[in-house]
């Protein structure tokens, strides 16, 4: 699955518990200028959508062999994206110009991992 529907959205709302939120993005890209798409995805959204949403990348990084995971779990790249909250992301997964650029994101991956994360209170990491 690469797109997110409606009811994912509005799951997502359903179970909000408020505050900021870190989506973690597990990436694997197609073979065949899957990582060039998706920079056009990237270089699309632009400044203008991180700003209006107030998303901040927290890392993007590529992904190497797996340590410990079943065969076939590794991943092209590992990029976690806050957001204030998960209003505002799916204010922007809704937003006209979001949409515009989205398919870029579709035509780039085979598979991805698209979960939201909440900071642990009292984490002793």
């Amino acid at each position: 699955m690469i797109d997110m529907d409606e009811r994912a959205l509005d799951a997502l709302l359903a179970e909000d518990p408020g505050g900021p939120v870190v989506m973690l993005n597990l990436l694997r890209f197609r073979p065949d200028g899957g990582r060039e798409s998706y920079q056009r995805y990237a270089e699309a959204l632009g400044p203008e959508i991180n700003a209006r949403y107030g998303l901040r990348v927290e890392y993007f990084g590529d992904g190497g062999r797996a340590l410990v995971a079943e065969e076939g779990q590794a991943w092209d790249a590992v990029l976690p994206v806050r957001y204030p909250s998960r209003q505002a992301f799916a204010d922007m997964i809704r937003d006209p110009d979001y949409r515009a650029a989205s398919h870029f994101r579709s035509e780039a991956l085979v598979e991805s991992v698209l979960q939201p994360t909440v900071p642990l209170q009292g984490s002793v990491v």
